[in-house]
This record gives structure tokens, C-alpha cells and sequence, in this order.
């Protein structure tokens, strides 16, 4: 998996696995061998209008909880040369990201955008309200997360930061110490220690932060209401909300990336394609037709 132990420099950020798929409200998005992007489900937006992109080499897409007002979400694609490109919803200014430069790393909230820069600090876009994007005098960041109100970051020395929306406490990660990796969902974040097993803050209404007793985790991917865990064996681990069996995943083998959305959850396989578990209304886990995803550290 590419392991980095998170006492690294900051500057190492570039040579971490990066996000080579992307699952959100009701889309999906996967980076190719060959530096493409595909996409499926809703495109109202043009979120899914990602085909001439290239030479890309992650992709992140807006998540959002399932409510009556929601299902705008937009996607970024990284560049080779350390460039972004967005497209979809844009009513915030999220996708405004073309004046990025030396970006390693970024993902994609529900009304905001953070790219992740090679000396290790952050840069955003979109609506900044709950204070999502105040993390401008952040230093020695290696991996950076977007929830739905929230930014949550990982440091160099292996603890971690947050800002934004704290009403379920979901910010409260200022304890957390041996972190490699971090994930943030609509009211909850994830973390993944340097001994296989992860910490939980937030919202834990469906049960999404119970996960203190999974052990072997190399991956990790927090959804709106799910929390979905890579362990070293390539199978798969889920806890929270399953009312559209996004956490039915316990059968999947040989997985090598792991990716949670608002109700579905992705994940790439060792020979490069890409199964799906979840509500597929949208034609969002329409995915099995994917084929040569580029592979997490290649």
C-alpha cells in the first residue's frame, strides 16, 4: 500500500497513494492507468463530464448527506504537473480551482474544494460559512479531507487538525497521535493509526464511528453516514447507515483501494477494475464496465 510513516516530512505528501477513485452523492469517478477519468451516474451538473480530461493522477468528488435539498456535487481531477481541474455544481465558486499550483493532493466537500500543496500547506475554494476553509495558517500537512462542513488534516509528526462544523464534535481530533491517514464524512472523521486500527469523532447516529474494534486497516473512507475500512488481506469492513446496502461489502476480495459516498461504496481491485455496493439509482455503482484504474502508488 505504499506505506509512508506519518513522522515523515511534508514533502513526502507527494509520494503517497493517491485517491484513483471517488465515490459521492450520486456519482462516481475513477483515474485510469492512462491519465483519462470515467464517470457515472447523475450529471445534471456536468459533474460526470470528465472525458477529455488528462494526465490526470487523482480525482475527488463533492459527497453530501441524503436530504430533499441536496445531490449538487461537482469533481476534481489532479494533474501530472501538479495542476487541478474541477467541474459540476459551481454555485459557491468550488470548481474556480485553474490557479492552483504544486498541488499533491485534493479533495472535495459538499460546497467546497482543498488542494494540498508540496510545501504543506492548504489552499481552498467554495463556501467557507462554517469555516470550512480556515485553514490557511495550517503547516506540515500531508493528507487532507473534505466533509460536508468540515476540513480535517493530517501532520507530518502524525497528529491531526480540523476546522469547520463542530456540532457533533467531529472536529474534536486534536488528541489523536500515530495517524497515516484521514477521512472525513458529513458530520464524522476517521483516522487510521500507524497500527492497523482507527479513531472515530462525530455523529454516531448509524453507528459510523464505531470502528475502534477494526484491526489490519491499511485504507480507510468515510461516506455521508458510513465508514468503510480496507484491511491487509484486500478485503473490505463497513459500519453505519446500510439502508441501501452500502456496508454489504464483506464478500469483496483482492481490494486495493476503498472509496464511501452518501449511499454507495466503491472499491478498485487488484487486476484494475472496480466493483460497487449501494443504492444505484443514479447509475452511480454502474462500474463494472471500468477497466485499467490506475492502481494506488503506481
Amino acid at each position: 500500500m505504499n506505506y509512508i510513516p506519518p513522522n515523515e516530512t511534508a514533502l513526502t505528501a507527494a509520494l503517497r497513494p493517491q485517491a484513483v477513485i471517488a465515490a459521492g452523492r450520486r456519482h462516481s469517478a475513477g483515474v485510469k492507468a492512462d491519465g483519462t477519468v470515467v464517470a457515472a451516474g447523475d450529471n445534471r451538473h456536468g459533474q460526470c463530464e470528465v472525458n477529455a480530461w488528462r494526465d490526470m493522477v487523482a480525482v475527488a468528488v463533492g459527497n453530501v448527506h441524503l436530504a430533499a435539498n441536496t445531490g449538487n456535487t461537482h469533481t476534481i481531477g489532479l494533474k501530472t504537473d501538479g495542476t487541478a481541474a474541477a467541474v459540476g455544481w459551481n454555485k459557491h465558486g468550488q470548481c474556480e480551482v485553474l490557479g492552483w499550483r504544486d498541488i499533491t493532493a485534493v479533495a472535495a466537500g459538499w460546497r467546497h474544494s482543498v488542494g494540498l500543496k508540496s510545501d504543506g500547506t492548504l489552499v481552498t475554494a467554495g463556501r467557507n460559512h462554517e469555516g470550512q476553509c480556515e485553514v490557511s495558517a495550517w503547516r506540515d500537512i500531508v493528507a487532507v479531507a473534505a466533509g460536508d462542513w468540515h476540513t480535517a488534516g493530517l501532520k507530518s509528526d502524525g497528529t491531526a487538525v480540523a476546522a469547520g462544523n463542530n456540532q457533533y464534535q467531529q472536529c474534536e481530533v486534536n488528541g489523536w497521535h500515530n495517524i497515516m491517514e484521514i477521512a472525513a464524512g458529513y458530520l464524522h472523521t476517521v483516522g487510521l493509526k500507524s497500527d492497523g486500527t482507527t479513531a472515530a469523532a462525530g455523529r454516531n447516529n448509524h453507528h459510523q464511528c464505531e470502528v475502534s474494534g477494526w484491526r489490519d486497516i491499511v485504507a480507510i473512507s468515510a461516506g455521508s453516514q458510513h465508514t468503510a475500512g480496507l484491511k491487509s488481506d484486500g478485503t473490505v469492513v463497513a459500519a453505519g447507515w446500510n439502508m441501501f446496502g452500502q456496508c454489504e461489502v464483506s464478500g469483496w476480495r483482492d481490494v486495493v483501494a476503498v472509496s464511501a459516498g452518501c449511499t454507495h461504496t466503491l472499491g478498485l481491485k487488484s487486476d484494475s477494475t472496480v466493483i460497487a455496493a449501494g443504492d444505484n439509482n443514479y447509475g452511480q455503482c454502474d462500474v463494472s464496465g471500468w477497466d485499467s484504474i490506475r492502481l494506488p502508488g503506481t
